[in-house]
């Protein structure tokens, strides 16, 4: 069975990556999202997509559907989804990995703390909590984790 892909985003990824975004979303975080799929839309076109690369993971198994997609700088990582029913598959670490080694070598990145699975998720991938808030759109409890790559033993 031939691994999902991971492509550079386009346009054509636009609205089917919001739905599965926003599936993931609701899922993950345990609440419905009130914005109506349009103004979603228009978030990322306007917001995520201009300040981060985004690659999406596509199944070639399935039509090339997108299974997972991460927005990301050298900085941080402002998001990262894996299609419900798609988690532990390798998915969400072969895109944290491509976030490391683009990195400088430090990532810093935000999770809702209700979202238990993604907060195990970082720490297993070598991400320690640094910081807690509260996010004010969602009225929600969140958590920074940041990385730093080990360094070499030689």
């Amino acid at each position: 069975m031939p691994a999902p892909r991971i492509a550079e985003y386009t346009p054509a990824d636009l609205v089917p990556l919001v739905r599965m975004w926003r599936e993931s979303f609701e899922q993950a975080v345990g609440v419905l999202d009130p914005h109506p799929l349009e103004e979603q839309i228009d978030h990322f076109d306007r917001n995520v997509r201009t300040k981060n690369r985004v690659r999406v993971v596509k199944d070639t198994e399935d039509g090339d559907r997108i299974v997972g997609f991460m927005a990301s700088t050298r900085e941080s990582v402002a998001q990262l989804y894996v299609r419900v029913g798609q988690q532990r598959r390798g998915i969400g670490r072969q895109l944290l990995d491509l976030a490391k080694d683009e990195s400088g070598g430090t990532l810093w990145l935000f999770t809702f703390e209700r979202n238990t699975n993604a907060c195990a998720f970082y720490e297993s991938q070598g991400f320690t909590a640094v910081q807690r808030g509260f996010e004010p759109t969602w009225q929600l409890e969140d958590v920074k984790y940041a990385w730093a790559r080990a360094a070499d033993a030689t």
